[in-house]
């Protein structure tokens, strides 16, 4: 049933009934009786004018059902769902105002620009700094590529990532972590990383330590050692050079109401670059931190994606400029 408000109380009208035992004082026609409970609502002005018109055809009075309105405002709410994007629930309210988070804003310096940003609404996705990528032992090594570049972002990372968390940033591990069937790689994916067909590819067992390369469980696509995850971390499987594709990583953004997202990992011109790009794709705001990725590319590869993002994809900053911005915040 309809709801209004009247003397700063919210009430729902649970019924509208004809009684001929209520009558008026100056005629005898039978009068409406209008029971209703107290209830939150956002329809005051329709039923307003709903009673105004019951009033013009009938007698008319109200009969609060006192009891059953405070029952129902004295049951307790309950949350369902991540903050911001939660409703407080019970059997007679539904609250879906979502309510935001207190801002967390810094003024952040990059390259092209000085940043106003509110670290309550960001999150840092941290790419494929996994054994397979970074690890002497694991895939990339084995096929002959010198992982020094890979392990650059390590250091910083282990004194980013606890100031990330203290202020409430969350964690986001995005590795590649494959299915053990394969089923949804295709031959163009495996072609990547077994071009000659009869090398150690994709979900193949590396010789050194039978690791499966890229295999969601295994050692081979572990975070390395060196970057403990945390409980509070969030972690997500990839399966494409962007981390956006076939995975649940849009749906946790928008849950956590997240719209600016730093980048870590490597590559710097492949995956995270592919995901940056995705990013901004889907409108979110896009921050490379420059000392917390790294690639095995050629440098020219290193500078192109530089100037990529900077020109077309978003900005470009490092870890002693962030540390600066929470520092120097008003809020801390």
């Amino acid at each position: 049933m309809p709801e209004f408000r009247r003397n700063g109380i919210n009430y729902s009208v649970t019924s509208v009934t004809s009684a001929t035992s209520v009558t008026s004082a100056t005629s005898a026609t039978p009068a409406t009786s209008v029971f209703f409970s107290l209830s939150p609502h956002r329809q005051g002005r329709y039923i307003l004018t709903l009673i105004k018109q019951l009033k013009s055809q009938h007698h008319f009075k109200l009969q609060s059902k006192n009891n059953v309105g405070c029952q129902n405002m004295n049951l307790p709410l309950r949350k369902l769902g991540l903050a911001p994007n939660a409703w407080s629930v019970n059997q007679a309210i539904a609250d879906i105002t979502r309510p935001p988070k207190i801002p967390q804003t810094i003024i952040l310096t990059t390259e092209t620009k000085i940043l106003h940003l509110d670290l309550a609404k960001a999150a840092i996705l941290v790419i494929d700094m996994q054994n397979d990528f970074c690890h002497p032992d694991g895939w990339l090594a084995h096929i002959g590529v010198d992982v020094t570049p890979t392990r650059k972002p390590i250091e910083p990372l282990q004194k980013l990532l606890p100031v990330l968390r203290a202020v409430g940033v969350p964690v986001i591990w995005l590795n590649w972590g494959n299915r053990p069937d394969l089923l949804n790689i295709s031959p163009g994916l495996l072609h990547v990383y077994n071009p000659t067909g009869d090398g150690v590819g994709l979900g193949d067992r590396l010789p050194k330590n039978g690791a499966k390369v890229l295999t969601a469980g295994s050692w081979a696509a572990a975070v390395v050692d060196e970057l403990p995850q945390q409980p509070e971390d969030i972690r997500i499987d990839k399966y494409r050079m962007s981390g956006f594709w076939d995975t649940p990583l849009d749906s946790i953004l928008r849950n956590l109401g997240k719209t600016t997202i730093f980048f870590a990992g490597v590559n710097a011109d492949q995956c995270v670059l592919t995901t940056l790009c995705d990013a901004n794709f889907l409108g979110y705001d896009c921050i490379f931190i420059q000392d917390c990725t790294a690639t095995t590319s050629p440098e020219y590869c290193w500078l192109a994606t530089l100037y990529n993002i900077k020109q077309c994809f978003g900005f470009v900053t490092e870890t002693s400029e962030i540390f600066t911005a929470i520092n120097n915040s008003n809020w801390q």
